[in-house]
């Protein structure tokens, strides 16, 4: 019960990563507000955990907005009374699309929902953290924040972005107990896919043979990606700071 007392808030909790989340910190005694875009999936999620007797609360919420950024805080400490373990886990991807061919509304949707949603949540956290004495951010990055071919260029600049982010959280406000640390998932068995719509040809072509030719064997479970994600949450990881993790069976290691 690594979390009892404390208080979660998960982004793209109705599915993949962070419905596994949310589930790996109730079982853990933490209370958690579980929000995503998509209401019914999230809605079914948390009535399961009620009915398990889980401390749980579902807030619908567009990351991208600063306006509903600040609703979901409210709702967590309105309801809870604090925060301790902010995760930024939503994200979409970008059809594989590279930069010469990327529509500017794919690139301004990627970057505000993978980017700028993190952004908006710390920017929020932190003075909640400060007030507090601390607290824990983790973002999702991806293996395509740790190098240029794993998908295709807006999802990249944003996940190299959620990198930088973490890192200046991590120096800025480390001393001041505050930990911000990133995980890096490689290929993971969600629905995420190459992005909703028909995939660039041509940015399949470049990646598809890299992803093919270096990738392990297996894809990781949702689950696995969680249990990380968990760990850096916790007090046994209470001198990491600004680590980014790679969660990827070794690909990035190849």
């Amino acid at each position: 019960m690594r979390f009892e007392q404390q208080v979660a808030l998960v982004t793209g909790a109705a599915s993949g990563i962070g419905r596994a989340l949310v589930q790996c910190f109730v079982a853990e005694g933490a209370a958690v507000v579980a929000v995503d875009i998509v209401e019914d999936p999230l809605q079914a999620l948390v009535a399961e955990l009620e009915q398990q007797g889980a401390k749980v609360t579902a807030c619908v919420a567009n990351v991208a907005s600063d306006t509903d950024v600040a609703s979901m805080l409210t709702t967590t400490t309105s309801t809870y009374g604090r925060l301790d373990i902010l995760c930024n886990n939503a994200g979409i991807m970008d059809l594989m699309t590279p930069a010469a061919d990327v529509p500017l509304d794919l690139w301004e949707r990627v970057l505000a929902i993978n980017l700028y949603g993190p952004f908006l949540a710390c920017r929020r956290a932190i003075p909640l953290f400060l007030e507090q004495g601390g607290g824990s951010i983790i973002n999702t990055a991806s293996e395509a924040g740790l190098r240029g071919g794993s998908a295709g260029t807006a999802y990249t600049v944003s996940k190299h972005g959620v990198v930088g982010l973490t890192r200046s959280i991590a120096f800025h406000y480390g001393e001041r107990g505050i930990r911000c640390n990133a995980v890096c998932p490689g290929a993971v068995a969600t629905a995420i896919g190459a992005g909703r719509g028909v995939p660039s040809e041509e940015g399949l072509a470049r990646v598809l043979p890299f992803l093919q030719g270096s990738a392990p064997s297996r894809v990781s479970a949702p689950e696995e990606i969680a249990a990380a994600i968990a760990f850096l949450a916790s007090k046994d990881a209470s001198y990491i700071n600004g680590a980014i993790l790679p969660v990827d069976g070794g690909w990035f290691a190849a």
